[in-house]
């Protein structure tokens, strides 16, 4: 043992008799098991999801003693070599106090309790060394008892009661409320000159679904931040602005996380104390008479920049509470010191600005505490939202002194949300994931939860150039504020945005039409072929969905063979999906691209032989719903030419994987060689504003001219036509086609590195950031792993990484992310995912739910 090791625990030991020993004629003595660790505990797996307690081994170390040691000793080893001990250990507390209610006194000592027992494991594990040193067994624990003590001993000293109390479901802290009530009843000085009110305030919303955020690039850069925000405060003619005090904000993402172990990363989200936005250098007074408890006089651990705390006595009952200062001009305190008397009203700082408080822009933070918990000299200012019901029981609203009305923005809980949604939406629109996320804004390639969580998107391919992207929201909102309205008037936004649209294309696709969807593009494109034809028979792949209306669920093999479908009606003829992992023709039969041409081929010979016209072939370039398809070469170029052959017109459905997402090519019929007739687009082209478009031929476009009058009252509004405009422009402009192609390269590489260390994986496939990963159970039978991927899928949302399956199987991993993903986020996405696939109950290979 090394001379840090017994200085540990030492203090260990004194910090025990000084808080233990005291009270142990209060503490509840039971026969207790005395060895309840993860070694000790039989559980029983049912699926990959849950699991319970089926047995408890080991009964030779059963003694009469302290209750309280039962419980002590399962957080201590439930906390080894967590990256945060305190919320394991709180998680076990809260799960015993439901059945076996802890008293006062318990929650008091509980956690030096448990660091006494991880002391008496490396002591043991010491001695036992010397003794057995050929029994590894005696010593299983030690390294990680030695990590978790070095964890443990970095806690503040007041802080595990707070948070063991919490998950008790007890107040906090005890002095809450009357540290409340006692500002209630005291005037307090104006904190800044003039006096805040409801009339020199305005108040912000910060809120993580708050408009007062500014776009992206706003929020990240404080300059442009504290433009945005005085610009505003101008604008209404206000001398300040205000932050809410427990707000869950969207705001410090750029702030390093906390990695939480089996939850994954969290930021800090949860505002603690009020903002006051000022100009630089605006006086700070403090409210009540006090001294000074702390000064931090540059950045500080917790970024407030120099930083001021007051200790105030409440006369009453002399018990103390705090306020703190932050984001103070770095030359304002000079003068202070720790334990200087400060009046009410006497000045203790001023506002900083940004390039001496922290980096942010100039404002005051100020906190109320009712317990420094043994901090010293500083305190969280914002903390993580799943822990919102501890740090608001120690950090009452400021407000109370300042005076100012600030109406809460609290949003409605997830639960809330559910109920209503369960009330007034069908439940055939089905929700993602056990543990839904509530979702309220995005940046990029991020997505942001109500708890302020940030979640990379791998699979939303609708985002193409980025969720917010700051050119496209700009444009639309520019354009709205000018004209929206229909095709009637003439506008040069559609003959611009046809123009430009065009130009992507090979001759001779050069007439446009515009929708709202693709699904309304994909029963256009059925019109068009069949007014063309004057026929009615189409040929579709297995496991092809082409959208959502009836004329397209009628096409769609994914839909109407599977769950609540009807199989095809008589004119839908379905060809085998090609697929060279599992499909008909492998990748090791001789050019199975003209294989699976021979099917379609075949299929015309059917039709053909019932004196029934063709009318149409339909195919995804790069099949989605059908588990991320690479189709073999020479398959589409063989089939258009047998359907053009036969009289019928060539669909390409581009909806899930147009506009560069293919990264060689900007179209996915381009990979195969190949012109088709009609291409119909959706999803990506305005990045998730409702817009759709088909793309023709002059000549099939001739043939639409029957007199009917085709009109869509949405379709080529001029709104949508500048956002499909900007669309194009930012892929152009950022080159996010070749990113495609140069990271999707590197990520599909590095998945097959996966591939060879996890069993798991049978294949991998994709182009650019359009990727596969099928699961199985046997690389030779196949046998699919579905429940597999639904619990990788799971566990990757909580490591903040978001993916979803396919496949007819539905063990195919999709991942289709943004265009503006990260080579670090993908490095992130491949070193979680290598993570799970470790994970224990994969190995385990439980049994089906």
């Amino acid at each position: 043992v090394s001379e840090g090791q017994r200085k540990i625990i030492k203090r260990c030991w004194e910090r025990w008799k000084e808080r233990v020993h005291p009270v142990l004629a209060d503490l509840r003595i039971s026969v207790v098991h005395n060895d309840a660790n993860d070694h000790n505990v039989i559980i029983k797996p049912h699926g990959f999801f849950e699991a319970s307690g089926f047995g408890l081994v080991d009964f030779g170390d059963m003694v009469h003693t302290y209750t309280l040691s039962e419980l002590a000793i399962g957080a201590a080893y439930a906390c080894l070599d967590k990256p945060d001990p305190l919320q394991t250990a709180a998680s076990i507390v809260k799960g015993y106090h439901q059945v076996f209610p802890l008293t006062e006194i318990e929650t008091q000592v509980l956690f030096e309790c448990m660091v006494m027992r991880l002391c008496m494991s490396v002591v043991n594990a010491a001695r036992q060394k010397q003794e057995m040193p050929e029994n590894e067994y005696l010593t299983i624990s030690e390294q990680f008892a030695w990590r978790t003590l070095g964890r443990l001993e970095q806690i503040p000293v007041g802080l595990p009661q707070v948070v063991f109390r919490a998950s008790a479901g007890l107040p906090p802290h005890p002095h809450k409320h009357h540290v409340e009530a006692w500002l209630r009843t005291h005037l307090a000085e104006s904190i800044v000159p003039p006096e805040l009110s409801d009339k020199t305030s305005l108040v912000f919303d910060f809120g993580v679904g708050g408009t007062d955020l500014g776009t992206e690039d706003v929020v990240l850069d404080p300059e442009k931040q504290a433009t945005y925000l005085f610009g505003k405060m101008k604008q209404e003619n206000r001398e300040y602005g205000l932050g809410r005090h427990g707000e869950v904000r969207g705001m410090y993402h750029q702030d390093v996380f906390k990695f939480t172990g089996t939850q994954g990363p969290q930021w800090r989200a949860l505002h603690l104390g009020i903002d006051i936005y000022a100009q630089p250098g605006c006086p700070v007074f403090a409210p009540f008479d006090g001294i000074v408890y702390g000064v931090q006089n540059n950045d500080g651990p917790l970024d407030y920049g120099p930083t001021v705390i007051l200790e105030h006595r409440m006369e009453d009952t002399q018990d103390s509470f705090y306020t703190l200062y932050g984001h103070l001009g770095t030359g304002s305190i000079d003068s202070l010191g720790d334990g200087t008397r400060i009046q009410a009203g006497e000045q203790i700082g001023a506002i900083g600005d940004t390039r001496e408080n922290g980096g942010w822009p100039p404002h005051l933070h100020f906190q109320v505490m009712v317990d420094m918990l043994g901090y010293e000299g500083t305190f969280p200012g914002v903390v993580h939202a799943s822990e919102s019901t501890i740090w608001l029981g120690i950090c009452p609203d400021p407000s109370l002194i300042i005076d100012v009305p600030i109406e809460s923005n609290e949003i409605p809980s997830m639960a809330a949300t559910r109920k209503d949604r369960d009330q007034f939406l069908s439940p055939s629109l089905s929700l993602a994931y056990r543990k839904p996320l509530k979702i309220l804004r995005s940046a990029g390639q991020y997505l942001y939860d109500d708890q302020g969580r940030r979640y990379l998107d791998c699979v939303n391919n609708v985002a193409h150039v980025g969720h917010a992207n700051p050119k496209i929201v700009a444009v639309a909102a520019n354009q709205m504020r000018v004209l929206n309205t229909n095709t009637r008037y003439l506008h040069d936004n559609i003959v611009e945005y046809a123009a430009r649209l065009t130009a992507r294309l090979p001759p001779p696709l050069q007439i446009c039409f515009f929708v709202n969807s693709g699904s309304e593009a994909n029963d256009l494109a059925l019109r068009l072929a069949q007014t063309h034809t004057s026929a009615k028979d189409i040929i579709v792949l297995e496991g092809a969905y082409h959208g959502n209306l009836s004329s397209l669920i009628e096409i769609s093999p994914y839909k109407f063979n599977g769950p609540g479908g009807e199989g095809p009606p008589a004119h839908v003829h379905v060809v085998p999906t090609p697929d060279v992992y599992r499909g008909l023709y492998r990748q090791h039969e001789k050019n199975p691209g003209s294989l699976y041409a021979d099917k379609v081929r075949e299929e015309i010979e059917h039709i053909q032989a019932k004196n029934v016209p063709l009318c149409a072939f339909v195919a995804e370039p790069l099949m989605g719903v059908a588990g991320q398809l690479i189709l073999p070469e020479n398959f589409l170029i063989e089939s258009f030419e047998a359907v053009r052959g036969a009289g019928g017109v060539c669909i390409a459905d581009e909806v899930q994987i147009g506009f560069g997402r293919v990264g060689t090519h900007f179209w996915g019929f381009e990979t195969q060689g190949c012109i088709p007739d009609i291409v119909t687009m959706g999803k990506p082209i305005g990045n998730g504003h409702p817009l759709g478009a088909v793309v023709t031929t002059p000549e099939i476009a001739e043939s639409f001219l029957t007199g009917m009058e085709y009109f869509n009252t949405f379709g080529g509004n001029p709104v949508s036509c500048a956002v499909g405009k900007a669309v194009l422009e930012v892929i152009e402009e950022q080159r996010l086609q070749e990113r495609a192609h140069q990271l999707g390269t590197k990520l599909l590489r590095e998945i097959q590195v996966l591939k060879g260390k996890h069993e798991l994986i049978g294949d991998v496939r994709g182009m650019g950031f359009f990727l596969g990963i099928e699961l199985v159970l046997d690389r030779d039978t196949l046998e699919p792993a579905p429940e597999h991927a639904k619990y990788i899928v799971e566990r990757m949302k909580d490591f903040g990484i978001l993916l979803s399956t396919d496949g007819p199987y539905h063990n195919v991993i999709k991942i289709k992310p943004p265009m503006v993903i990260t080579e670090e986020d993908l490095q992130f996405l491949c070193d979680t995912l290598d993570q799970v696939l470790q994970d224990s109950v994969l190995q385990l290979r439980c049994p089906t739910i």
